[in-house]
C-alpha cells in the first residue's frame, strides 16, 4: 500500500519543532537532512515511530531521517510547507524547475521504479509457477506433453506474455494519462492479428506498410521498454488533443483522436526503437559478461545492496525480463542477488548475536528473517547495515565472493524471484539438477556463514540502550 509522504512529512516537521526551526533542508538517496535551529525542540521518539521512518542520525551538524527509495517524495512535501527558496517554489508548481542533465537521469530512473515496481508481485507469482512446473516436470510429476502441465505453465507466463498491458496500466498512474487507452495501445501490440502479420514480416514473407510506411516486423510479448516509452507519449498526446477538441465533442472525438495518432507512433516508431534500447541493454550486459566472465557476477554481487539503497536496482528488471525470454535464463544479475541478499541476512544474525541493545537486536533478527526466507533486504540495510556502517563493508565483500563463486558454477536463473532460502530453485538447472543444487546450496551456506563472521570480525559500534 502506498504511504501518504504528505501526511508523513507533516508529522516529522511537527516533530523536529516546525518549520520555523528548520535552518536549511536537503536530501542525499535515501536520507532527508535537516539543519535545525534549537536541537532541544526535537521530539526524538516521536520521529522514530513516525510510520514512513526507517531510522534517525544526527551527527555533523545534520538531524537526518532515512525515509528510503521515496525520500524524494517526503522532500517536495517538506518542501511545500516552508519558505525553503527557489526549491519550495518548484515543489509548489509556482516555477519550473530548470531541465539539466541530472534532471533527466533521475526523471528516467524515477519512471522505471515507479513503473516496475507495482508489477513485481505479479511477476513474482508467474515466475513461482513457472518453477513449480520445471520442478514437478524433472521429478516426473507430471509430462511436458500433458494437459494440466501445459494449462499451470500458461498460469505462469501470462504475467510475462502480457507484461506490455501490465506495464502501459503502471505507466498511466505514473504519467497521469488514461489507464484504459495506455492498455489498449499495448493491447494493439499483443492483437493475434497484429502478431501474425509481424511474425511474417520477421521470417520475410511480405512486408507490412501502414499508410505506405513501411512497419518493423518486431516481438512485443515479455517486453517492457516499447509499452513504458509509449504510455509516456500518449500522456502528452492526450494532453495536446484534450486543448484543440470542444468540450461538447470530446466524449467521443478526443479519444478517437488520441488512438489514430497514438495508434501508429506506436507500431511504427516507438515500438521498433523500444525493441532496440532493450536488445541494446541486453548486447551490453551480454558484452560484460563475455569480457569478465566470473567476475562480473562478483562485481554485481558487491554493488547490489548499494543499487538497493539508491532504487536503482529496479533499473535492471526490463533487462533480466528481456534476457530470460530471448534465452530462458539470466546468468549475471540474478545469480549476484544469492550472496547480495543472504549476506545481510547474515549480517543481521552476527548483529542481533552481539548487540547489547534489545530493541537493536529485534530489529536485526526481525531484518534477518525478512533477507533470508522472503529476499527481501530493505529492513537489514536500512535497519542494521546502513545504520551501524561496517556491517555494510561485511556485505559487500560477501556479495563479491559469493558472486564470483556463482558466476564460476554458471548459475543461472529461470524466472525473476528475489533470491532466498526459499527461492534458490530458481537456479536449478534441469540439464543438470544435482550439479546446480549442490552449488546453490553450498554458495547460500557460504553467503550466511562468511558474512555473520565477516560481521564479528570487522565489529561495530553498537548503540546505547537508549538510542
Amino acid at each position: 500500500m502506498a504511504k501518504d509522504y504528505a501526511a508523513i512529512s507533516k508529522k516529522i516537521v511537527e516533530n523536529i519543532g516546525g518549520v520555523e526551526n528548520i535552518a536549511s533542508v536537503t536530501h542525499c538517496m535515501t536520507r532527508l537532512r535537516f539543519v535545525v535551529k534549537d536541537e532541544s525542540k526535537i521530539n526524538d521518539a516521536a520521529v522514530k515511530a513516525t510510520d514512513g521512518v526507517m531510522g534517525v542520525v544526527n551527527q555533523g551538524g545534520q538531524y537526518q531521517i532515512i525515509i528510503g527509495n521515496h525520500v524524494e517524495e517526503a522532500y517536495n512535501e517538506v518542501l511545500k510547507m516552508g519558505d525553503f527558496g527557489e526549491a519550495s517554489q518548484v515543489a509548489r508548481g509556482e516555477k519550473k524547475e530548470p531541465l539539466t542533465l541530472k534532471k533527466v537521469g533521475n526523471n528516467i530512473l524515477d519512471a522505471i521504479v515507479g513503473t516496475m515496481s507495482p508489477l513485481i508481485p505479479a511477476i513474482i507469482g508467474g515466475s513461482m509457477v513457472k518453477l513449480l512446473v520445471m520442478l514437478l516436470g524433472m521429478v516426473g510429476v507430471l509430462s511436458a506433453d500433458g494437459e494440466t502441465y501445459k494449462i499451470l505453465n500458461t498460469i505462469g507466463d501470462a504475467a510475462f506474455y502480457f507484461l506490455p498491458v501490465m506495464v502501459a496500466a503502471s505507466a498511466s498512474k505514473k504519467f497521469n494519462t488514461n489507464m484504459f487507452i495506455a492498455i489498449a495501445i499495448a493491447g494493439l501490440m499483443l492483437h493475434p492479428d497484429f502478431r501474425t502479420m509481424m511474425e511474417a514480416v520477421t521470417v520475410g514473407d511480405t512486408a507490412a506498410h501502414f499508410l505506405g510506411i513501411p512497419v518493423v516486423g518486431v516481438k512485443y510479448t515479455y517486453t517492457v521498454i516499447p509499452a513504458l516509452c509509449m504510455t509516456w507519449i500518449l500522456s502528452y498526446i492526450e494532453r495536446a488533443i484534450d486543448k484543440i477538441t470542444p468540450a461538447v465533442t470530446k466524449n467521443f472525438l478526443k479519444p478517437m483522436l488520441i488512438f489514430l495518432i497514438a495508434a501508429p507512433i506506436a507500431i511504427i516508431v516507438v515500438g521498433p526503437v523500444g525493441i532496440m534500447i532493450g536488445e541494446g541493454i541486453s548486447a551490453f550486459v551480454y558484452f560484460v559478461q563475455a569480457k569478465l566472465g566470473f567476475l562480473a557476477v562478483g562485481i554485481m554481487g558487491a554493488l547490489w545492496p548499494l543499487l538497493v539503497i539508491t532504487g536503482m536496482h529496479r533499473v535492471f528488471t526490463p533487462t533480466i525480463l528481456q534476457t530470460i525470454s530471448e534465452t530462458g535464463m539470466e546468468g549475471t544479475v540474478m545469480p549476484s542477488e544469492i550472496g547480495a541478499n543472504l549476506s545481510l541476512g547474515g549480517v543481521s544474525l552476527a548483529v542481533a548475536f552481539k548487540t547489547k541493545n534489545s530493541e537493536l537486536r529485534q530489529t536485526a533478527l526481525a531484518a534477518a528473517s525478512s533477507a533470508l526466507i522472503a529476499g527481501t533486504t530493505e529492513p537489514a540495510l536500512y535497519g542494521v547495515a546502513v545504520r551501524l556502517k561496517r556491517p555494510l563493508i561485511a556485505s559487500l565483500i560477501t556479495g563479491f565472493v559469493c558472486g564470483c563463486l556463482a558466476g564460476m558454477a554458471g548459475l543461472a536463473s529461470r524466472s525473476m524471484v528475489s533470491p532466498s532460502v526459499l527461492t534458490g530453485v530458481q537456479f536449478i538447472d534441469p540439464a543438470n539438477p544435482g550439479v546446480s543444487i549442490a552449488w546453490i546450496a553450498g554458495i547460500s551456506v557460504l553467503s550466511i556463514v562468511l558474512s555473520f563472521v565477516l560481521t564479528l570480525v570487522i565489529g561495530f559500534e553498537d548503540l546505547p540502550e537508549e538510542e
